[in-house]
């Protein structure tokens, strides 16, 4: 299996070398050459998580030097449940995915990615150097997956100010190998702080970089994983397809998902539920492609004006109707956030964190009629616990807080300001290069 850019301008990598990559060099992002077909039958009946991984990702990495190492990859990554629960008498399942060590979905990928990596590096190279912009939930979770993993060192970019203090404390307590970095900017300056030190010739000389962002394709596939796994148990119980409202920014959660139902995995409708950064909804509902700067909202984590995936899904579809008929978007406002917090929690019980309160906003606006063809499964990305200073004065009463969470709490913080410009990454890299990548 071969991968290729988005923008066509690079030669085709193995899977280890789009993973080592992170974004291709002419910009884009790896896509396959080629995608492989699986059907239901393909996946052992009972497989756990980590079975059903390894099973969906195996073609992916056909001929790799990976590939046999797939099945312990997977296990490390997918050590953790991702419970599918039904909602009261709301008609729907919720898929939680904040079980992870982070306490939220982009645990899986990071951790794959992490136990790739490691396997990539010989020892004595110079140190590979992970770059990472993050609106809450993705910095926490590479933090976590590549502490102290020897030869790799990660520089976390997160806009000071724009996320929850608890999902700060997540990106500054790790120290040794991790770097903080507060940037003077949105989440779509760090972002593009990342992308041009990918193409930059004075950082591409120094440094081995790669990155943990969803535009690397070891973020997706796991993550395609459980959503491969959620549909599998619904076909298997109920003999039809399932269908998924997911809470979007970046778009590599609903990504991965779009790509199990590519390959062959019984999905139905795939529903993005935006906050009000509305480009992905707006472009789907007929208005040109149009990137903007982010807009601050409770749902922090998916404040994204301009998210890199939409290459990869055009890629996939690249006629504008056929993109249309794959997948559809919904917008939610903090007003109306906030009000399915405190409506949920009354009605169900359930404590929702913002980002997934709009997936349950949007289920709750649908049609009965529309509901009545799909089992429907609303994704919850992260735990209620990490936005405690939102969502406690909402439904009256504490959130619990995980024990891998307030582990986290108790650890000391640094962080270091950087201001939203190339040159002030630059000098901050290059400032360390070549250093141990993990203490001794």
């Amino acid at each position: 299996m071969q991968y290729r850019s988005t923008r066509g301008g690079s030669p085709a990598v193995t899977f280890s070398e789009a993973l080592l990559a992170g974004l291709a060099p002419d910009g884009g992002l790896y896509v396959p050459t080629e995608w492989p077909r699986l059907a239901p039958e393909d996946f052992v009946s009972g497989a756990s998580l980590p079975e059903i991984a390894h099973t969906l990702i195996s073609p992916f990495a056909a001929g790799d030097v990976l590939a046999a190492a797939l099945g312990d990859i997977t296990a490390d990554a997918c050590n953790f449940p991702a419970p599918l629960v039904p909602v009261g008498e709301a008609g729907y399942s919720v898929l939680e995915l904040f079980h992870g060590p982070t306490a939220a979905f982009k645990d899986f990928g990071a951790r794959f990615l992490a136990a790739s990596l490691a396997r990539l590096r010989p020892a004595g190279v110079r140190p590979l150097e992970i770059l990472v912009a993050t609106s809450g939930d993705t910095g926490g979770a590479v933090a976590a997956a590549f502490h102290r993993r020897p030869g790799i060192r990660v520089a976390v970019l997160f806009p000071e100010g724009l996320v929850s203090p608890a999902q700060e404390q997540q990106l500054t307590c790790w120290g040794d190998n991790v770097r903080a970095f507060a940037v003077q900017g949105s989440f779509d300056d760090c972002q593009r702080l990342v992308k041009a030190a990918f193409v930059d010739p004075a950082l591409r000389r120094e440094l081995d970089l790669s990155s943990a962002n969803s535009i690397n394709l070891g973020r997706l596939l796991p993550q395609a994983a459980y959503h491969a796994a959620t549909a599998l148990a619904v076909w298997r119980r109920e003999g039809r397809p399932a269908s998924f409202v997911i809470p979007s920014g970046n778009l590599g959660n609903a990504l991965a998902c779009i790509w199990a139902r590519h390959v062959g995995l019984p999905i139905g409708e795939i529903v993005l539920a935006h906050n009000a950064n509305r480009t992905v909804p707006d472009y789907l509902s007929g208005q040109p492609w149009q990137p903007r700067r982010s807009i601050a909202t409770l749902a922090s984590a998916m404040d994204v004006g301009d998210p890199s995936n939409m290459e990869r899904l055009q890629a996939l579809y690249p006629q504008f109707a056929t993109l249309q008929a794959a997948v559809t978007g919904d917008v939610v406002d903090d007003a109306a956030i906030r009000r399915r917090i405190t409506a949920d929690h009354a009605a169900y019980g359930r404590i929702w964190c913002p980002h997934t309160a709009t997936a349950a906003e949007v289920m709750a606006r649908m049609p009965a009629a529309r509901k009545a063809g799909s089992a429907w499964v609303i994704v919850a990305t992260a735990h209620p616990a990490k936005f405690r200073e939102i969502v406690e004065p909402l439904i009256g009463c504490a959130v619990p807080i995980p024990a891998s969470l307030a582990r986290l709490h108790e650890r000391p913080t640094s962080k270091e300001p950087l201001a939203p410009q190339l040159d002030a990454l630059r000098r901050a890299l290059l400032a360390t290069a070549h250093t141990a990548g993990a203490p001794t």
